[in-house]
């Protein structure tokens, strides 16, 4: 049956008014259906950026050891001795708060695709995810589907899941966040690429079958959630991690040879994307019929083969005369393997069907004409400090505030979480979830890799500027903190309607932020992806850009840990403590204080503080580390006490803040570091020597963390509370 096109069906398939008459005045005609759908899948924000593509392009994104920046399907850094890694992080944000289990499970499935396309073998997983508020009816369902989801599909692959964060705000109560973020190695002499090249090339299909599930899915990823939201499960896709696992070996298998010219996997908008994604770069021509692509389901259309999200596919374009000894391979994986067309002179994609040409439009059309918008926006002031009185601190005792904040949902122990991922298969995963960042060894190396995903809704929601650099220098110290020099980043950027000034502001501000403290580093981005309208009944999400960093151990012996070593040891903080309260999770559930400004950011003292500590790493004389971020110092030393069954006894600190300014202050740039007696004159020289700040802290010691007359806690004490609150959420 033909649908006839008119403005009222361009607008339902999300495209606006002036598109559709953009989209008629290219053409020089009205668009059948299934040229329409094409148009709306690669013009929707998923996959054009025509709200962020301007000011992505001021990210930075050089770097000496950058092989492959943004503009593949994930990017490339090298790692010496020919090997490279690539990664990437990517959002299935709208899918799983629609169909949690799916939606969580094939976002994993789609973002390894991403990284074994490129040649690359899958070598941990990543995720960071964000609920509503716990009291909200949905929230525990959500955490449940979703987390199961992700485990699902990265376990039954055999990919292990090293690190990740899990953040509760009321913002997310109608749009969770799922953010999937995958590494894997490869040579880096055998990298492969999505730019088609050569005319007449066999166009391959690999994979499953296509079905009518996902259709629309990259539309629905770009719209504003309403009451009809469970009318949107058609277009969650379906994932089959056992599937994706031959198509990864297969896939390998192939790249081992020199068959393959250029290749994608088929992800949002499945092969209408990838296809045209493939010509545009080539600048080139691609011809397909869509009888031969291999369907579960009788009677697809053109319109419903070309938008399918069906999982675990990919397009390949080969050499001439390779087909069958690629196919010999697919088959022998149990795999669809189809010839559906060639690349052309033309410029245009071309699809038959039945005999008959059912859509041509020129592939500029579709990359290159795809609408780019200035949207106005707004710039947020630096809010006003909060003025703390004694007043504010006069009823307050240390064990009640360090217990409130290790019981609450953002900071409480996440175990019921990574204890249901695989973080051991493949035998190199050398720092599991629940440390600073996840490392895994580089196979049959002294090499390692770490990793970690973070994201500062609540400093991004108050001053976006400085929120976005404080989650680069974040991951940064996340970097050092485990020993490992800092590399680069991929990021993905989660926000509402960017229609809206304000939202659209905070954007611009936070990705101002993150160049300028990506830049300063020296810590580049080479990938990631743009997630906005995260908004449902005019309600949108806080901010909530999430920055994966991969930083390099030579020799993975010298890796760090957070928990404490031997009794009699010092501990000392790295980095100035101001007392910065405003903000802070200690502002936030004890004095019931929102407003104020995140932390300043003083680039030069992080680069230095985090410089300082890998010197004293390299030379042996630090025994842990752990950065000091939510919560502050006493926080942080509860972690470390907690993970080690040992305490501390606090020294009396000559400071010009309070106990409570001191001890909870979320000031940045800080790490504690723990010292051997014999080493301490040793460190502290270096670091008067570097200009570094520091403070004593303070004596690792057994059972208590005390500090004078105002505190003495049991270890097992503060564990109970802080290991039990998300398992008692999830039982009951």
């Amino acid at each position: 049956m033909m649908v006839e096109v008119n403005e009222k069906i361009a607008i339902e398939h999300g495209l606006k008014k002036e598109e559709y008459k953009k989209i008629c005045d290219l053409l020089k005609r009205i668009p059948n259906i299934t040229e329409l759908g094409i148009f709306s899948a690669m013009w929707n924000e998923h996959c054009s950026y025509k709200s962020s593509r301007k000011h992505l392009k001021k990210l930075h994104t050089k770097g000496e050891q950058v092989i492959q920046g943004p503009g593949e399907n994930a990017g490339v850094v090298d790692i010496d001795d020919d090997h490279a890694i690539v990664f990437k992080i990517e959002s299935h944000n709208h899918p799983s708060f629609i169909e949690p289990y799916q939606g969580a499970a094939t976002g994993v499935g789609g973002i390894m695709r991403d990284v074994f396309t490129m040649g690359a073998r899958p070598i941990a997983n990543l995720n960071s995810i964000h609920f509503g508020s716990p009291n909200h009816e949905k929230t525990r369902n959500l955490l449940r589907g979703v987390v199961k989801g992700i485990g699902g599909y990265g376990n039954c692959i055999g990919v292990p899941t090293i690190a990740g964060q899990t953040c509760f705000d009321e913002s997310y109560n109608g749009n969770i966040l799922v953010n999937a973020m995958t590494l894997g190695l490869v040579n880096k002499n055998k990298i492969f690429y999505s730019k088609a090249a050569g005319i007449n090339k066999p166009v391959i299909y690999v994979g499953s079958k296509t079905g009518r599930d996902g259709i629309h899915g990259a539309s629905m990823a770009s719209a504003i959630f309403d009451e009809k939201i469970e009318e949107k499960k058609p277009t969650v896709q379906v994932g089959d991690p056992f599937t994706e696992k031959l198509l990864l070996e297969a896939c390998l298998e192939l790249m081992a040879g020199k068959s393959i010219i250029s290749i994608q996997d088929m992800g949002a908008a499945g092969l209408t994307s990838s296809s045209i994604e493939m010509a545009s770069k080539g600048n080139l021509g691609i011809e397909i019929n869509l009888s031969k692509v291999p369907c579960r389901e009788e009677n697809m259309s053109p319109y419903e083969i070309m938008l399918s999200e069906s999982q675990e596919r990919m397009l390949i374009v080969l050499e001439e005369g390779k087909e069958n000894e690629a196919k010999k391979i697919f088959e022998k994986w149990n795999l669809d393997f189809a010839v559906i067309g060639k690349t052309t002179q033309s410029k245009n994609i071309e699809l038959y069907f039945k005999n008959e040409k059912v859509a041509e439009i020129p592939i500029d059309f579709l990359a290159e004409n795809a609408p780019m918008y200035d949207r106005k926006w707004i710039k947020t002031k630096l809010p006003k400090k909060n003025e703390y009185s004694k007043n504010n601190f006069k009823s307050l005792k240390l064990s009640d505030c360090l217990n409130k904040i290790l019981t609450d949902p953002n900071v409480a122990d996440k175990e019921w979480i990574w204890s249901q991922y695989d973080h051991t298969v493949m035998g190199d995963t050398i720092q599991k979830p629940g440390g600073n960042a996840g490392v895994v060894r580089v196979h049959g190396t002294d090499k390692a890799i770490a990793a970690s995903i973070d994201s500062s809704a609540s400093y991004c929601y108050a001053h976006p500027l400085t929120g976005g650099k404080q989650i680069v220098c974040e991951s940064w110290r996340n970097m050092v903190s485990v020993g490992a020099k800092p590399i680069a980043i991929t990021n993905c950027l989660n926000f509402g309607n960017p229609e809206k000034e304000k939202n659209m502001g905070e954007f611009v501000e936070c990705v101002e932020g993150i160049s300028e403290a990506s830049k300063y580093l020296n810590y580049p981005i080479v990938s990631g992806n743009v997630s906005f309208y995260n908004e449902t009944k005019d309600k949108g999400i806080k901010p909530t850009p999430s920055i994966g960093g991969i930083g390099l151990l030579s020799n993975y012996r010298k890796m760090l840990t957070m928990e404490l070593k031997n009794e009699g040891n010092y501990l000392l903080v790295i980095g100035k403590t101001e007392g910065h309260l405003d903000q802070s999770i200690f502002s936030r559930i004890i004095l019931s204080k929102f407003n104020g400004p995140p932390p300043e950011i003083n680039l030069f003292n992080e680069k230095q503080n985090g410089m300082s500590v890998l010197s004293l790493n390299n030379q042996n004389l630090i025994e842990t580390c752990h950065d000091v971020s939510l919560g502050g110092i006493l926080t942080a030393i509860a972690k470390m006490c907690i993970s080690a069954k040992k305490g501390v006894k606090l020294f009396p600190f000559k400071n010009l803040v309070n106990k409570f300014e001191y001890f909870f202050g979320e000031d940045q740039g800080r790490y504690i570091i723990e010292v051997k007696p014999e080493n301490l004159e040793n460190v502290e020289n270096l670091l008067k020597k570097d200009s570094i700040h520091y403070d004593k802290l303070g004596l690792v010691e057994s059972g208590n963390i005390s500090y004078e007359n105002d505190l003495k806690i049991s270890i097992d004490q503060i564990k109970e509370g802080y290991k039990k609150w998300l398992k008692e959420y999830m039982v009951n």
